[in-house]
């Protein structure tokens, strides 16, 4: 019987489990996967965003901010950086403060954890789902694919339903629910966001740095800055996974989404609309069509002339009040939002097993001894940015070096 079972080798699971073993604890990690670390090894496009340089409390998001406040104390990037330098694991700082394995191959990462793991004497099973759960006395007795397993402590690692392609699933909320906790409800976050206006498909392709506003029932939300990627089904990019915890939240309450998208940040109301002045040239009869392809992608012009109804048909018919209209249509284009890319398509899930129910210093469940919780499975996401790998790193840290 092991000491220790971990049900879950992501992040979380994989941390817990090497700092579990260097107290001394015998291990058994348990991966319903043919291999371990699939999220980590898609993640930042192979190059592993491993953790970020700057964390503050703000950047991560639940229910229960307490809760990751007191988590987040004592546990900064310094805290993550010694753990993996340990392993052997150099890291370098990318932008804003993201940090990325000097390899720059999430590969790198993962085969130095397992490696980490097995030398501390953690025995790993992949390949072996939980089929069922239950405690008596002091032992938890766990049915999965591959036989009966026991043991004193047990750790739930096994993330939430985001990327069910890279193994995520709800199997860990139905552990814990028989366990007696409850759950804060899941959406998907770090997400693509899906239209059922038509124009988008044919600006398919198009990608602009920009500012995108959310808009819920009319009021105004929040608004993130970077890429605007527009696709078939609706939008994309860096800015729109920043806002779609938001827009996810807001759906899901059943509220009507709006996106307010400025084209061109840069230039502010009036030098755009002195640039655009200043282009016209007296007596010309270039179609209005033609004359804006010199200042804006042309897939996106006859969305921009529709929604500004502007009234000038070539370069003459044009004066300040016709610029205006172009003006307000490129700094303030409107897209509704009807639904998201779902789960398939989210990097993380918000929501998760409420965290009043857990003591934020050993991540230890508050209604059933020696329960344990890391990662994903917890009411608690986090920015793009590597913001969400520093909680699972942490999480996991924290029961490994409480026990």
């Amino acid at each position: 019987m092991a000491d220790m079972i971990v049900v879950g080798a992501g992040a979380a699971g994989l941390v817990a489990a090497i700092t579990a073993a260097r107290t001394g604890q015998k291990v058994l990690l348990l991966e319903q996967n043919s291999k371990i670390g699939k999220k980590i090894l898609v993640s930042g496009n192979g190059k592993c965003n491993i953790d970020n340089k700057y964390i503050a409390l703000h950047r991560f998001h639940g229910e229960n901010p307490d809760f990751i406040d007191a988590i987040l104390k004592g546990y900064d990037f310094d805290v993550v950086e010694k753990f993996f330098t340990s392993i052997g694991l150099e890291l370098i700082e990318g932008k804003e403060g993201k940090m990325f394995p000097m390899s720059l191959q999430a590969s790198s990462v993962v085969e130095m954890l397992e490696y980490e793991a097995k030398r501390a004497g953690v025995q790993i099973l992949c390949d072996c789902g939980v089929t069922s759960l239950s405690k008596e006395g002091d032992t938890f007795t766990l049915e999965t694919s591959q036989g009966i397993k026991r043991c004193k402590k047990l750790l739930l690692a096994s993330g939430s339903p985001a990327a069910p392609q890279l193994g995520g699933s709800n199997s860990g909320y139905a552990f814990a629910t028989k366990m007696g906790h409850s759950l804060i409800p899941r959406h998907p976050s770090l997400v693509q966001l899906c239209s059922d206006e038509t124009w988008v498909k044919a600006c398919a392709g198009v990608k602009v740095s920009g500012v995108a506003q959310l808009y819920a029932n009319g009021e105004y939300i929040t608004e993130k800055k970077g890429d605007l990627l527009f696709t078939n089904y609706g939008i994309s990019g860096l800015a729109i996974l920043d806002l779609s915890r938001e827009v996810s939240t807001r759906l899901a309450n059943y509220d009507y989404c709006e996106l307010n998208l400025d084209l061109m940040p840069e230039l502010s109301k009036e030098k755009l609309t002195n640039l655009l002045l200043g282009r016209i040239k007296e007596g010309s009869e270039k179609p209005i069509e033609i004359w804006l392809h010199g200042v804006i992608n042309k897939k996106l012009i006859s969305i921009i002339l529709e929604q500004s109804k502007c009234k000038a048909k070539q370069e003459n018919d044009l004066n300040r009040k016709e610029i205006g209209k172009l003006v307000y249509a490129i700094k303030n284009l409107k897209l509704s939002i009807n639904d998201t890319k779902g789960f398939k398509g989210a990097e993380v899930a918000t929501g998760g097993v409420n965290t009043t129910e857990i003591n934020p210093q050993t991540m230890e469940s508050k209604l059933v001894p020696n329960l344990y919780f890391a990662g994903e499975i917890l009411d608690v996401d986090g920015d793009r940015g590597g913001f969400n790998f520093h909680f699972a790193w942490i999480s996991g840290l924290r029961i490994g070096n409480n026990l």
